[in-house]
């Protein structure tokens, strides 16, 4: 699991006491982070040409260098969204330079897919997986809609078995995060991390779930 802790000061220490895979900061807060979980072993995760994914690739390539050199440890970035719909698919060899720029770190390449059709989706998993990325990962959390079960079959089916699938944007539950991990995602986004992983170990105590569990905002 992704921790997004954006707007949470205290998203370190709960990604930290709750060992999470990772967390997902602003750029500006990357050297922040680092120092907050030196030692925990979880992740420090940014983004790159995010939300949009419409800046140059010279600028998304030059983002992700200074970012690792930040100490990121894991780049999410976002493909030309407009120019993989318009079907100039040439262009979205900014995936390659981007995973060039991490040198070895994990890139994960998100696709946008509320604004996508199927085959887009499809063209947009192909493509990163030609690049050398990492992860296909469903949503900014910024777009009408985030992870969705269709959508996480489509892209586990669309790939190679070594490349994976991250779900973000609607992961508010642990209903939901075990249904899209049956499905094949096996990274999750969310800002419910604690009410999530709480129900989790309620559960393995033999405890009723909560009746309703809530976020505090969209997964990433």
């Amino acid at each position: 699991m992704t921790s997004r802790c954006w707007s949470r000061p205290d998203g370190c220490e709960i990604a930290a006491r709750r060992q999470v895979a990772s967390v997902c900061v602003r750029p500006c807060d990357v050297e922040l982070a680092r120092t907050l979980l030196a030692g925990s072993g979880v992740l420090v995760g940014t983004v790159a040409g995010f939300p949009h994914g419409d800046t140059r690739t010279t600028v998304k390539a030059a983002e992700t260098r200074e970012l690792v050199e930040a100490g990121a440890d894991e780049i999410d970035m976002v493909l030309h969204i407009g120019r993989l719909r318009s079907g100039d698919t040439a262009y979205v060899h900014d995936i390659a330079a981007v995973v060039a720029a991490a040198q070895g770190h994990v890139v994960k390449v998100i696709l946008e897919n509320a604004y996508l059709s199927d085959e887009q989706k499809i063209t947009g998993c192909r493509l990163t997986e030609k690049a050398g990325a990492h992860f296909v990962k469903t949503s900014t959390g910024f777009a009408p809609g985030g992870a969705t079960l269709t959508d996480i079959r489509l892209m586990r089916a669309a790939v190679s078995s070594h490349i994976e699938v991250k779900a973000a944007g609607g992961v508010h539950s642990l209903d939901t995060l075990l249904t899209l991990h049956q499905a094949g995602a096996t990274r999750f986004g969310a800002t419910a991390t604690a009410a999530i992983l709480d129900d989790f170990a309620a559960r393995g105590r033999g405890e009723q779930p909560p009746a309703r569990a809530t976020a505090s905002g969209e997964g990433y």
